[in-house]
Protein backbone atom coordinates (compact mmCIF):
# COMPACT_ATOMS: atom_id res chain seq x y z
CA UNK A 1 0.00 0.00 0.00
CA UNK A 2 1.48 2.99 -0.84
CA UNK A 3 1.41 6.63 0.55
CA UNK A 4 -1.63 8.37 -1.26
CA UNK A 5 -3.66 4.91 -0.53
CA UNK A 6 -2.92 4.95 3.05
CA UNK A 7 -3.96 8.63 3.58
CA UNK A 8 -7.37 7.84 1.47
CA UNK A 9 -7.70 5.27 4.05
CA UNK A 10 -6.80 7.66 6.61
CA UNK A 11 -9.43 10.09 5.40
CA UNK A 12 -12.01 7.40 4.20
CA UNK A 13 -12.22 6.43 8.51
CA UNK A 14 -12.30 9.72 9.50
CA UNK A 15 -15.01 10.48 7.65
CA UNK A 16 -17.44 7.35 8.61
CA UNK A 17 -15.65 7.30 12.39
CA UNK A 18 -18.95 9.44 13.47
CA UNK A 19 -20.67 6.37 12.43
CA UNK A 20 -18.18 3.92 13.72
CA UNK A 21 -18.45 5.59 17.36
CA UNK A 22 -21.52 5.51 17.43
CA UNK A 23 -22.37 2.23 16.54
CA UNK A 24 -19.78 0.93 18.78
CA UNK A 25 -21.12 2.95 22.39
CA UNK A 26 -24.70 2.31 21.65
CA UNK A 27 -24.84 -1.02 19.61
CA UNK A 28 -22.18 -3.04 20.01
CA UNK A 29 -21.20 -2.32 23.89
CA UNK A 30 -24.40 -2.85 25.28
CA UNK A 31 -24.84 -5.69 23.15
CA UNK A 32 -22.11 -7.46 24.74
CA UNK A 33 -22.42 -6.14 28.14
CA UNK A 34 -26.23 -7.97 27.64
CA UNK A 35 -24.51 -11.15 26.82
CA UNK A 36 -22.38 -10.93 29.79
CA UNK A 37 -25.51 -9.83 32.31
CA UNK A 38 -27.48 -12.67 31.45
CA UNK A 39 -25.26 -14.66 33.25
CA UNK A 40 -24.87 -11.90 36.01
CA UNK A 41 -27.60 -11.29 39.39
CA UNK A 42 -27.55 -7.12 38.10
CA UNK A 43 -29.74 -4.88 39.88
CA UNK A 44 -28.05 -1.89 39.05
CA UNK A 45 -27.26 -0.94 42.56
CA UNK A 46 -24.18 -3.06 42.69
CA UNK A 47 -21.94 -4.56 40.47
CA UNK A 48 -23.09 -7.58 38.49
CA UNK A 49 -21.97 -10.91 40.21
CA UNK A 50 -21.39 -13.97 37.99
CA UNK A 51 -24.39 -16.70 38.91
CA UNK A 52 -23.93 -19.11 35.75
CA UNK A 53 -27.00 -20.55 34.21
CA UNK A 54 -29.49 -19.47 36.89
CA UNK A 55 -31.19 -16.61 35.17
CA UNK A 56 -32.26 -19.05 32.57
CA UNK A 57 -33.40 -21.91 35.05
CA UNK A 58 -35.48 -19.17 37.19
CA UNK A 59 -37.22 -18.56 33.88
CA UNK A 60 -38.24 -22.41 33.29
CA UNK A 61 -40.07 -21.82 36.65
CA UNK A 62 -41.20 -18.45 36.27
CA UNK A 63 -45.02 -18.66 35.37
CA UNK A 64 -45.16 -15.03 34.46
CA UNK A 65 -42.87 -15.89 31.87
CA UNK A 66 -44.96 -18.31 30.50
CA UNK A 67 -48.13 -16.43 30.39
CA UNK A 68 -45.83 -13.16 28.82
CA UNK A 69 -44.80 -15.85 25.71
CA UNK A 70 -48.39 -17.33 25.64
CA UNK A 71 -49.66 -13.68 25.31
CA UNK A 72 -47.30 -12.85 22.88
CA UNK A 73 -47.51 -15.56 20.74
CA UNK A 74 -51.48 -15.23 20.69
CA UNK A 75 -51.19 -11.71 19.53
CA UNK A 76 -48.47 -12.70 16.68
CA UNK A 77 -50.36 -15.99 15.77
CA UNK A 78 -53.86 -13.50 14.69
CA UNK A 79 -52.20 -9.62 14.40
CA UNK A 80 -50.41 -11.14 11.12
CA UNK A 81 -52.72 -13.12 9.20
CA UNK A 82 -55.41 -10.31 9.78
CA UNK A 83 -52.64 -7.49 8.84
CA UNK A 84 -52.05 -9.38 5.73
CA UNK A 85 -55.56 -10.16 4.66
CA UNK A 86 -55.95 -6.28 5.49
CA UNK A 87 -53.02 -4.54 3.92
CA UNK A 88 -53.31 -6.69 1.07
CA UNK A 89 -57.10 -6.15 0.28
CA UNK A 90 -56.87 -2.26 0.64
CA UNK A 91 -53.45 -2.63 -1.52
CA UNK A 92 -55.53 -4.03 -4.56
CA UNK A 93 -58.40 -1.27 -3.61
CA UNK A 94 -55.81 1.74 -3.52
CA UNK A 95 -54.58 0.21 -6.73
CA UNK A 96 -57.26 0.79 -8.77
CA UNK A 97 -58.10 3.73 -11.08
CA UNK A 98 -60.59 5.77 -9.76
CA UNK A 99 -61.04 9.15 -9.35
CA UNK A 100 -59.09 10.14 -6.30
CA UNK A 101 -56.85 7.48 -5.50
CA UNK A 102 -53.81 10.14 -3.74
CA UNK A 103 -56.54 11.25 -1.13
CA UNK A 104 -57.63 7.49 -0.42
CA UNK A 105 -53.76 6.59 -0.43
CA UNK A 106 -53.17 9.17 1.67
CA UNK A 107 -55.87 8.89 3.98
CA UNK A 108 -55.02 5.13 4.74
CA UNK A 109 -51.43 5.62 5.17
CA UNK A 110 -51.91 8.69 7.66
CA UNK A 111 -52.80 6.46 10.53
CA UNK A 112 -48.87 4.97 10.59
CA UNK A 113 -47.28 8.21 10.87
CA UNK A 114 -49.28 9.22 14.25
CA UNK A 115 -47.12 8.36 17.40
CA UNK A 116 -47.69 4.90 19.25
CA UNK A 117 -48.30 6.87 22.41
CA UNK A 118 -50.75 9.23 20.65
CA UNK A 119 -52.36 6.22 19.07
CA UNK A 120 -52.62 4.23 22.15
CA UNK A 121 -54.34 7.38 23.93
CA UNK A 122 -56.57 7.67 21.65
CA UNK A 123 -57.53 3.75 21.13
CA UNK A 124 -57.88 4.00 24.75
CA UNK A 125 -61.02 6.23 24.49
CA UNK A 126 -62.65 4.60 21.36
CA UNK A 127 -62.46 1.07 23.54
CA UNK A 128 -63.68 2.71 26.69
CA UNK A 129 -66.48 0.85 28.01
CA UNK A 130 -68.90 3.67 28.99
CA UNK A 131 -67.55 6.57 26.54
CA UNK A 132 -66.09 4.91 23.76
CA UNK A 133 -67.04 4.89 19.98
CA UNK A 134 -66.71 1.40 19.71
CA UNK A 135 -69.28 0.82 22.40
CA UNK A 136 -71.75 3.74 21.18
CA UNK A 137 -71.65 2.52 17.63
CA UNK A 138 -72.46 -0.97 18.95
CA UNK A 139 -75.17 -0.01 21.18
CA UNK A 140 -76.40 1.85 18.22
CA UNK A 141 -76.55 -1.40 16.04
CA UNK A 142 -78.57 -3.19 18.58
CA UNK A 143 -75.81 -4.95 20.69
CA UNK A 144 -76.89 -3.72 24.03
CA UNK A 145 -74.43 -4.81 26.56
CA UNK A 146 -70.72 -4.31 24.67
CA UNK A 147 -67.35 -6.10 26.44
CA UNK A 148 -65.69 -3.44 28.14
CA UNK A 149 -62.74 -3.95 26.19
CA UNK A 150 -59.50 -3.42 27.85
CA UNK A 151 -61.02 -4.48 31.41
CA UNK A 152 -62.08 -7.83 30.77
CA UNK A 153 -59.74 -11.06 29.95
CA UNK A 154 -61.90 -12.44 27.56
CA UNK A 155 -61.55 -9.34 25.37
CA UNK A 156 -58.30 -7.43 26.45
CA UNK A 157 -56.14 -9.01 23.66
CA UNK A 158 -58.26 -8.97 21.02
CA UNK A 159 -58.78 -5.22 21.23
CA UNK A 160 -54.90 -5.29 21.18
CA UNK A 161 -54.98 -7.24 17.83
CA UNK A 162 -57.81 -5.21 16.97
CA UNK A 163 -56.12 -1.82 17.32
CA UNK A 164 -52.72 -3.23 15.56
CA UNK A 165 -54.84 -2.47 11.83
CA UNK A 166 -54.72 0.61 12.57
CA UNK A 167 -50.81 0.90 11.38
CA UNK A 168 -51.34 -0.90 8.27
CA UNK A 169 -50.48 1.80 6.31
CA UNK A 170 -46.99 0.68 6.08
CA UNK A 171 -47.62 -2.88 4.56
CA UNK A 172 -50.06 -0.99 2.06
CA UNK A 173 -47.27 1.25 0.72
CA UNK A 174 -45.29 -1.93 0.13
CA UNK A 175 -47.67 -3.73 -1.38
CA UNK A 176 -48.56 -1.23 -3.27
CA UNK A 177 -45.46 -0.87 -5.04
CA UNK A 178 -45.22 -4.35 -5.79
CA UNK A 179 -48.35 -4.30 -7.00
CA UNK A 180 -47.31 -1.64 -9.80
CA UNK A 181 -44.78 -4.03 -11.03
CA UNK A 182 -46.98 -6.55 -11.44
CA UNK A 183 -47.23 -6.83 -15.84
CA UNK A 184 -50.56 -5.27 -16.84
CA UNK A 185 -50.64 -8.02 -20.35
CA UNK A 186 -50.77 -10.83 -17.84
CA UNK A 187 -54.10 -9.40 -16.09
CA UNK A 188 -55.16 -8.56 -19.35
CA UNK A 189 -54.54 -12.23 -20.77
CA UNK A 190 -56.13 -13.47 -17.67
CA UNK A 191 -59.41 -11.90 -18.68
CA UNK A 192 -59.39 -12.68 -21.86
CA UNK A 193 -58.96 -16.31 -20.80
CA UNK A 194 -61.83 -15.58 -18.81
CA UNK A 195 -60.47 -15.69 -15.09
CA UNK A 196 -62.81 -13.55 -12.65
CA UNK A 197 -61.09 -11.13 -10.45
CA UNK A 198 -60.59 -14.34 -7.73
CA UNK A 199 -58.55 -15.69 -9.79
CA UNK A 200 -56.47 -13.17 -10.87
CA UNK A 201 -55.77 -12.45 -7.22
CA UNK A 202 -55.05 -16.21 -6.49
CA UNK A 203 -53.17 -17.10 -9.84
CA UNK A 204 -51.26 -14.25 -10.67
CA UNK A 205 -50.91 -11.34 -8.14
CA UNK A 206 -50.37 -12.96 -4.85
CA UNK A 207 -47.41 -15.27 -6.62
CA UNK A 208 -45.76 -12.33 -8.37
CA UNK A 209 -46.12 -10.80 -4.96
CA UNK A 210 -44.59 -13.20 -2.85
CA UNK A 211 -41.36 -11.62 -2.55
CA UNK A 212 -43.38 -8.70 -0.93
CA UNK A 213 -45.28 -10.72 1.14
CA UNK A 214 -42.22 -12.62 2.83
CA UNK A 215 -40.52 -9.31 3.40
CA UNK A 216 -43.47 -7.80 5.07
CA UNK A 217 -44.33 -11.48 6.82
CA UNK A 218 -40.75 -11.04 8.24
CA UNK A 219 -40.96 -7.51 9.21
CA UNK A 220 -44.27 -8.41 11.40
CA UNK A 221 -42.98 -11.09 13.15
CA UNK A 222 -39.69 -9.19 14.22
CA UNK A 223 -42.25 -6.03 15.00
CA UNK A 224 -45.09 -8.20 16.48
CA UNK A 225 -43.04 -9.73 19.22
CA UNK A 226 -41.47 -6.77 20.22
CA UNK A 227 -45.19 -4.83 21.02
CA UNK A 228 -44.48 -2.79 24.23
CA UNK A 229 -46.09 0.80 23.65
CA UNK A 230 -49.48 0.23 22.95
CA UNK A 231 -50.16 -2.78 25.84
CA UNK A 232 -47.85 -0.89 28.05
CA UNK A 233 -50.10 2.73 28.09
CA UNK A 234 -53.34 0.92 27.17
CA UNK A 235 -53.67 -1.94 30.12
CA UNK A 236 -50.25 -1.75 31.65
CA UNK A 237 -50.26 -5.80 31.14
CA UNK A 238 -53.79 -6.40 32.85
CA UNK A 239 -56.29 -7.39 33.56
CA UNK A 240 -55.09 -10.14 35.25
CA UNK A 241 -51.91 -10.13 33.01
CA UNK A 242 -53.71 -11.08 30.54
CA UNK A 243 -52.09 -8.22 27.90
CA UNK A 244 -49.30 -9.05 29.50
CA UNK A 245 -46.53 -9.74 26.55
CA UNK A 246 -43.49 -10.07 26.32
CA UNK A 247 -41.53 -6.94 25.93
CA UNK A 248 -44.10 -5.75 28.70
CA UNK A 249 -42.75 -8.14 30.92
CA UNK A 250 -38.95 -7.54 30.21
CA UNK A 251 -39.14 -3.81 30.89
CA UNK A 252 -41.42 -4.74 34.51
CA UNK A 253 -38.48 -7.03 35.32
CA UNK A 254 -35.65 -4.38 34.14
CA UNK A 255 -36.68 -1.36 35.13
CA UNK A 256 -39.21 -1.95 37.96
CA UNK A 257 -38.11 -4.73 39.64
CA UNK A 258 -34.53 -3.58 38.63
CA UNK A 259 -33.40 -7.22 37.67
CA UNK A 260 -31.06 -6.31 34.92
CA UNK A 261 -29.92 -10.11 34.64
CA UNK A 262 -33.31 -11.51 34.44
CA UNK A 263 -33.96 -8.86 31.64
CA UNK A 264 -31.13 -9.62 30.15
CA UNK A 265 -31.61 -13.28 29.71
CA UNK A 266 -35.72 -12.47 28.75
CA UNK A 267 -34.47 -10.66 25.85
CA UNK A 268 -31.63 -13.25 24.27
CA UNK A 269 -34.57 -15.54 24.53
CA UNK A 270 -36.37 -13.31 22.73
CA UNK A 271 -34.08 -13.29 20.06
CA UNK A 272 -33.33 -16.68 19.69
CA UNK A 273 -37.34 -16.74 19.39
CA UNK A 274 -37.24 -14.11 16.15
CA UNK A 275 -34.51 -15.96 15.14
CA UNK A 276 -35.89 -19.21 14.49
CA UNK A 277 -38.97 -17.47 13.36
CA UNK A 278 -37.36 -15.84 10.77
CA UNK A 279 -34.94 -18.22 9.18
CA UNK A 280 -38.37 -21.00 9.25
CA UNK A 281 -40.39 -18.12 7.38
CA UNK A 282 -37.32 -17.27 4.46
CA UNK A 283 -37.22 -21.42 4.42
CA UNK A 284 -41.20 -22.16 3.80
CA UNK A 285 -41.48 -19.38 1.31
CA UNK A 286 -37.82 -20.02 -0.87
CA UNK A 287 -39.30 -22.11 -3.06
CA UNK A 288 -42.68 -20.24 -3.19
CA UNK A 289 -41.39 -16.72 -3.53
CA UNK A 290 -41.22 -15.59 -7.46
CA UNK A 291 -38.08 -14.85 -8.15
Amino acid sequence: MNTEEKNNLVKGLLFISPWIIGFSVFILYPFLCSIYYSFCYYSMLEPPKFIGLLNYKDLITDPIFWKSLWNTFYYVFFAIPLGFLVSISLAILLNTKVRGIAFYRLVFFIPSLVPMVAGAILWMWIFNGKFGLLNNFLIGIGIPDPPNWLREVEWAKLAIVFMSLWGVGNAVVIYLAGLQDVPVSLIEASQIDGANWFQRIIYIILPLLSPVILFNVVMGIIFSFQIFAQPYIMTNGGPERSTTFYTVYLYQVAFEDFRMGYASAMAWILFVIILILTILSAKVMKNKAYR
